[in-house]
């Protein structure tokens, strides 16, 4: 595990220091765009930051790839070069992609592509979707689970896009979300290989964690510079990437389904993490289809401009994401943790569940608590002075 933080703190490292870097020459060559009507930011802002994570994953690619010669279990990871390359390939077209749409605003339908042939690159050279974690079923067919992984890379990357509206939202999220998934690697390699524990997707997982830290100081509200597109389709591939390198690749045949709870984490996990940018995305997809829209088209109905529209506050609504993303990643990690090394009931997990369900929906629901009883109280007042005029004109 030292050596996966090493390389996290170099990619954070490195990604914090290419972020100043872009930010600068942003401001200096004026590389950001007019500020939309959906916009939540009020003054022009540099929207080149995945440029910067980008670097900061290729660092830390190659750092590990070095390191390699001198620990022979991480070069377990490196033994199949072209898995290695189709990644960093598909990551450096995304990148671009998102970087031409930040700068001339792409249509959709480009985007889609562009997005369909990065997925496709990572499925071509092999990281896919073998397993479904669900009683040990098998993929039928090799053109199957192409497809598969295909449309679930696209998918996560499109909802991870689809959150990136709020500073620090994003990368937190990410960050969150990442770290524990990383927990979930390292622990299921101890119990399904106990003598290898590294493997791409915890390698992916922490690189992808380095380089949230590194980039979030300057995302952080008020934000200096933004991700855009390039970042946000980024993080999406390469959490779209590790979860399929774990869930797609790992029989669960190999977890003894009384010592862990349940066999199928493999698959619930991901989309735990994902839970509120793949919720986002299907209500949008929702309304637009509903209002005769692309899905792809623009708007400002996500949820975190509904819980400005609540009333939060920037930094509320950030910090609202964060819990929830916490408490559902957490909760399904402690499903996999508890019966397994502390000889815990999974209840207790549920437990931790349901009671982060309940503070986060409160917190989430509170303006409208206040705004409730402030109309309540401006009722009263106004009943009250209404009473008075009525007995004053009935005095006269």
């Amino acid at each position: 595990m030292t050596l996966f933080v090493l390389i996290a703190l170099l990619t954070a490292v490195v990604t914090f220091g290419l972020s100043i870097v872009v930010w600068k020459l942003s401001l200096k060559y004026r590389l950001y765009p007019k500020i939309r009507e959906r916009d939540v930011h009020t003054r022009p802002t540099p929207r080149l930051g995945g440029v910067a994570m980008f670097g900061g994953v290729l660092a830390a690619f190659g750092a590990a790839w070095i390191a390699s010669s001198q620990f022979p279990n991480l070069a377990i990871i490196f033994s199949n070069p072209t898995q290695i390359l189709a990644i960093l390939g598909a990551a450096l077209l995304i990148v671009l992609l998102g970087v031409a749409d930040d700068i001339w605003d792409l249509d959709w339908l480009t985007k889609l592509a562009g997005q369909f042939i990065a997925a496709g690159l990572i499925a071509w050279q092999g990281v896919q979707i073998f397993f479904l974690p669900i009683g040990g079923i098998t993929v039928g067919s090799s053109w199957m689970s192409a497809l598969i992984t295909v449309f679930a890379i696209v998918l996560v990357m499109n909802a991870i896009n689809f959150i990136d509206g709020l500073d620090g939202l994003v990368a937190g999220v990410a960050l969150i979300s990442n770290g524990v998934f990383y927990l979930y690697t390292y622990l299921l390699v101890q119990k399904t290989s106990p003598s290898n524990y590294f493997n791409l997707a915890s390698l992916i997982t922490v690189i992808l964690v380095g380089a949230c830290i590194g980039f979030l100081p300057l995302n952080w509200h008020p934000a200096k510079l933004f991700m855009g597109d390039a970042g946000a389709l980024l993080v999406g591939l390469l959490m779209a990437t590790s979860a399929i390198a774990v869930t797609g690749q790992t029989n669960p045949g190999s977890l003894k389904l009384g010592e862990i709870f349940p066999a199928i984490m493999p698959i619930i996990l991901p989309f735990a993490v994902l839970l509120i940018p793949l919720l986002d995305f299907s209500l949008a997809v929702i309304r637009r289809l509903r209002a005769g829209k692309s899905p792809f088209s623009a708007d400002r109905g996500h949820l975190h401009h509904r819980l400005l529209d609540m009333g939060h506050s920037h930094l509320h609504a950030v910090l609202i994401f964060y819990g929830w993303t916490a408490v559902a990643s957490i909760s399904c990690l402690l499903t996999f943790v508890l019966p397994a090394y502390f000889e815990l009931s999974a209840a207790w997990a549920l437990l931790f569940l349901a009671v982060g369900f309940v503070v986060c929906a409160i917190i989430t629901l509170a303006p409208l608590t206040r705004r409730k009883a402030m109309a309540i109280a401006a009722e009263e007042i106004g009943g009250g002075e209404l009473d008075q005029t009525s007995r004053v004109e009935s005095a006269g």
